[in-house]
């Protein structure tokens, strides 16, 4: 198996020992890191749940893009959020992200999450042949 680590600038720098995303089998599945509401300019958190939940999106497509796709490639999605109150928001940006048919996914309640976010997202795209 070979892999091909995908790095941007148009998305928030790894802050721990992680790479934004893992391209393997050939090029066509990306491994894509959980994303957080950082603005990928200033590496500072985003306010508000509204705001983050956009950011989280702007950086998962950052991410697709260098990876050689776009968020509708994407197969997998998995939403942690600090409070499944949160969740219809979810579901109303979602669908102005994404389009039909959407990609299997998975929303987790958690306690918390890095630098106190309150949504985190991580995804596994598949490129086409």
């Amino acid at each position: 198996m070979s892999k091909q680590i995908i790095q941007t600038e148009q998305a928030p720098q790894a802050i721990g020992t992680y790479s934004q995303a893992v391209k393997v089998s050939g090029g066509e599945t990306v491994y894509m890191s959980g994303q957080i509401g950082l603005d990928a300019v200033t590496m500072q958190m985003v306010n508000g749940i509204d705001a983050q939940i956009q950011q989280v999106f702007l950086n998962l497509k950052a991410v697709a893009v260098a990876s050689g796709g776009g968020l509708n490639d994407i197969v997998k999605l998995n939403i942690f959020l600090t409070d499944l109150d949160h969740f219809a928001l979810v579901n109303e940006i979602m669908a102005s992200y994404f389009e039909k048919p959407y990609p299997a996914r998975a929303a987790i309640g958690v306690k918390a999450l890095p630098r106190g976010a309150l949504v985190e997202m991580d995804a596994v795209m598949v490129l086409p042949r």
